[in-house]
């Protein structure tokens, strides 16, 4: 039985990269070593670190004034790096648009004063904050696109200081004007490749400010160690490298964006004209990537969720948090997928169970 996996992450990755990392895993270029196996140090590794930058930089177009980043962590451990190398006077300004930005705000305490000039917690993170925005702190954090309640920013805030996005759930999935930004930042799991590496992308002159501490924690150490001050994700580096290889063989973020618009249209249009299923979220605001719904009866969402598994589809129960069903339509997501989900959510709301 074919499986879709509506996961939020670690998540689908195209049969593709999953195939080539297959045929290389014993015998890497030639090598007879596996990827697993190659020193850090090693020409073969280097050549996998240097495509796997440069492919970011082609097709998120990024400025030649930015280093790109490989880092352990994950995501998370930006929410207190962050503070740590750029609170010059300890202070930093919030978006909150929900769970992981009260994460983020959560880690970032610690170590400088936290505001939130902004929220959607009102109307239950159900949208994005209007603008204007004002901030006078170090910087401003948002995090792009919510996976947990299934928003999105459509266009970066304009603020007079450093502004700070967590990419981690939408990163290539449409193209980003990276020198809106001063940093970007975004765990692997979701659209770039396996859980353990995170992909940072920050302005020099930012890098350049780091204060006094130990060496793994301060982004100017590895920018001058090109993401090699110690041993890095080796393998979660390599299959991103994969993965950017092959949204550049299926046409680039141009064609990537497309698809992703027409899947994530064609099942918001089947929830709005369900009278069963509903998305609760603000229609401006809604994610590409992460699209939560259900039916408002617990023990009918469960139902819908155990029915969906039996015809293969598996990973759509919502954040725990949240409750319902979650369907995360990554890059790597076929439209057969969506095609199956659609045709399972019309058979159950006609009965079928």
């Amino acid at each position: 039985m074919t499986v879709f996996n509506f996961s939020a992450g670690p998540a689908v990755l195209p049969e593709l990269v999953l195939r080539k990392a297959q045929s290389e895993l014993l015998n890497y270029r030639g090598s007879h070593q596996s990827v697993l196996e190659l020193s850090h140090r090693s020409a073969l590794f280097e050549a996998i670190l240097d495509d796997a930058t440069s492919l970011v930089r082609e097709l998120l177009e990024v400025p030649s004034d930015y280093d790109v980043l490989f880092l352990q962590g994950g995501a998370t451990l930006q929410f207190s790096m962050l503070p740590l190398n750029l609170a010059t006077t300890h202070r930093v300004d919030f978006i909150d648009t929900g769970g992981w930005s009260q994460k983020a705000i959560a880690d970032a305490a610690p170590y400088a004063s936290t505001r939130i000039i902004a929220s959607s917690r009102d109307d239950h993170y159900r949208s994005i904050p209007a603008g204007p925005f004002t901030s006078d702190a170090d910087y401003l954090h948002v995090t792009w696109n919510n996976t947990l309640e299934g928003t999105t920013f459509q266009e970066a805030p304009r603020v007079n200081v450093p502004l700070v996005a967590d990419f981690s759930s939408s990163i290539l999935s449409e193209p980003i004007d990276v020198s809106a930004f001063d940093v970007i930042y975004a765990g692997a799991q979701k659209n770039l490749g396996a859980a353990g590496m995170t992909l940072v992308i920050i302005k020099k002159s930012l890098v350049e400010q780091t204060s006094a501490l130990g060496s793994y924690l301060r982004y100017d150490v590895h920018a001058k160690h090109h993401s090699l001050y110690n041993t890095p994700p080796t393998y979660s580096i390599y299959l991103t490298k994969l993965v950017l290889e092959w949204i550049k063989q299926e046409g680039g973020l141009q064609t990537i964006t497309a698809r992703n618009r027409a899947q994530a249209a064609s099942l918001y249009d089947a929830l709005d004209h369900s009278d069963l299923f509903s998305n609760q979220v603000a229609h401006a605001d809604r994610s590409l990537m992460n699209i939560p719904f259900s039916t408002g009866q617990q023990a009918l969402d469960d139902a819908f969720i155990a029915y969906a598994e039996r015809h293969g589809l598996v990973n759509l129960q919502g954040h725990r948090s949240v409750g319902g069903m979650r369907a995360s339509l990554y890059n790597a997501m076929p439209t057969t997928g969506v095609e199956a989900l659609l045709s399972v959510l019309r058979k159950f709301e006609q009965g079928e169970r």
